[in-house]
C-alpha cells in the first residue's frame, strides 16, 4: 500500500479520528495545572492501550509540579526505535473548554483549545502506527514521548528526551506544520530577568539622594535593545516592565521580563557576554540578571537533511513536495538538534492560530498528514531492514 493509500484509509475512518482529537481537547491540560495534566495523562494512557493494544514498555516520570512525561515504547520490525515527540500541555487556563468547546465548522476546519498547538499532532502520530499497522506495512518500533510542561520550556522532560534520543534512529516531533511543509529550523530560546536595586528618596525634597532603579534600567534596556541582530537572527523583546512605589518616590527597585530569539549557537555566547557586562552608570545602583537559554538554536544539520529528503520523497507522493522551513519559536526539536541527531518538525496538524483565539486545524488535511507520518515510519523500517539504499 502506497503513503497516498494510507490517506485514503484514513479518511475512511476520520469521523473515529476526530472523535479522538475531541476527546484530547475536552482534557483541559494548562501547563499548571497538575491534577488537570494527570487526568489527561492517565487517559492518554488508555487511549495508546485502545488504539495499539499493550506496549512493550511503559515509563511514566512523574514530577510534583509539571505534568507527568509518558514514555511508551511499542515493538516493531526494526530493533532501532524512531522516536515520536509532542506535549499535551496548553497554554489555556481550565474553564476555556466550557466556552469554546471542540466543533467541526462548516469551512473545513476543526476548532478549540489545543487543537492545532498540538493535541491532532498527538493523534496523528499514534494513527500513522494504526495505519501501517492496518496496511500490514514496516513499522519500525516507536517510542511515543508526550510531556506535560512543553509550554514551560520542557524543563523536567528535557533531559529524559536528550537521553532517548541517542538510541533512536530518528527522532519526529508533531508540533504542527506550515502549511503542507514542516519545521526543519527553529531558533534558540532565551528568557532573562534583569532587576535594579537602587536607593529610595524622595523626588521633590531630595532628588540627588537617591539612585532611581527604573531610570538605570531604561539606560539598561536601551543599551541591550541595540545587541539585537535581525540579520544574524537574533531578536531582543523586553516584555513587561515593573519597578517603584510612587510617582513623587526615586525608584528603589526595577525588573524587567526579556525573550532573546537567536539562529546561531555564537549568538548565545555573544549575549552572554552583553548580559555578563551590565552594570548601571550610578554606581549606587546594583543590576542582577537572571535566567536561561531554555532551548538552544536547532539548525538543518547533514543528519536532519538525510531525514528531510527522506520525508520530502514521501511527501511527493502523498500531495506535494516539502519546504525546510525555519521558524522563530522553539521546540523539543531544538534538544535533540543540538545534540547532533536527526531530527524533523513540524509533523503534526496543518492549520494556524496557536495560543489565539483562532487556533483550528484544517481537517481535510489530517489524512495527509497521518500518511505523511505513517510514509515516512515505513521508509525508516525499509532502510534498517537493508531495503532502501
Amino acid at each position: 500500500m502506497s503513503a497516498k493509500a494510507l490517506s485514503t484509509w484514513c479518511r475512511g475512518r476520520l469521523d473515529e479520528l476526530l472523535g479522538d482529537v475531541s476527546m484530547l481537547v475536552h482534557h483541559e491540560t494548562p501547563s499548571t495545572g497538575k491534577a488537570l495534566l494527570d487526568d489527561a495523562a492517565d487517559s492518554i494512557l488508555a487511549w495508546l492501550r485502545e488504539r495499539l493494544g499493550e506496549p512493550t514498555e511503559v515509563v511514566r516520570h512523574e514530577h510534583a509540579e509539571h505534568g507527568d512525561l509518558l514514555e511508551v515504547t511499542y515493538a516493531g520490525t526494526t530493533a532501532a526505535p524512531v522516536l515520536l515527540v509532542g506535549h499535551y500541555d496548553t497554554v489555556w487556563p481550565a474553564g476555556t473548554v466550557d466556552r469554546w468547546p471542540f466543533a467541526v465548522r462548516e469551512d473545513g476546519t476543526a476548532t478549540g483549545p489545543g487543537v492545532y498547538d498540538m493535541k491532532t499532532g498527538l493523534v496523528t502520530g499514534v494513527w500513522a502506527v494504526l495505519a501501517l499497522r492496518e496496511a500490514g506495512l514496516p513499522c519500525p518500533a516507536v517510542r511515543f514521548m508526550f510531556n506535560g510542561d512543553e509550554e514551560l520550556g520542557s524543563p523536567m522532560s528535557r533531559p529524559h528526551i536528550e537521553r532517548a534520543a541517542p538510541d533512536c534512529r530518528a527522532t519526529l516531533v508533531l508540533e504542527p506544520g506550515v502549511g503542507w511543509d514542516v519545521k526543519a529550523e527553529r531558533k534558540g530560546v532565551g528568557i532573562f530577568t534583569i532587576t535594579t536595586r537602587g536607593v529610595e528618596a524622595h523626588s521633590g525634597n531630595d532628588p540627588t539622594g537617591g539612585a532611581s532603579a527604573i531610570h538605570a534600567l531604561a539606560d539598561i534596556i536601551h543599551r541591550i535593545s541595540r545587541e539585537a541582530d535581525l540579520d544574524r537572527g537574533t531578536s531582543i523583546n523586553v516584555g513587561t516592565i515593573s519597578g517603584g512605589t510612587a510617582r513623587n518616590v526615586i525608584a528603589g527597585e526595577a525588573t524587567c521580563l526579556i525573550d532573546v530569539r537567536v539562529a546561531e549557537q555564537s549568538e548565545v555566547e555573544r549575549i552572554d557576554a552583553v548580559f555578563a557586562d551590565l552594570a548601571a552608570a550610578d554606581p549606587r545602583v546594583q543590576v542582577q540578571v537572571e535566567g536561561r537559554w531554555s532551548r538552544p538554536p536547532m539548525r538543518l544539520t547533514p543528519v536532519s537533511r538525510e531525514l528531510f529528503e527522506l520525508a520530502d520523497e514521501v511527501a511527493a507522493s502523498v500531495r506535494a513536495p516539502l519546504e525546510p522551513i525555519s521558524v522563530g519559536g522553539g521546540s523539543d526539536a531544538n534538544f535533540v538538534s543540538a545534540l547532533g541527531f536527526p531530527v524533523l518538525d513540524g509533523l503534526g496538524a496543518s492549520g494556524e492560530g496557536a495560543h489565539a483565539l483562532h487556533e483550528h486545524v484544517i481537517v481535510d488535511r489530517i489524512p495527509d498528514r497521518v500518511a505523511l507520518v505513517a510514509g515516512i515510519l515505513a521508509e525508516l523500517a525499509e532502510e534498517q531492514s537493508g531495503g532502501r539504499a
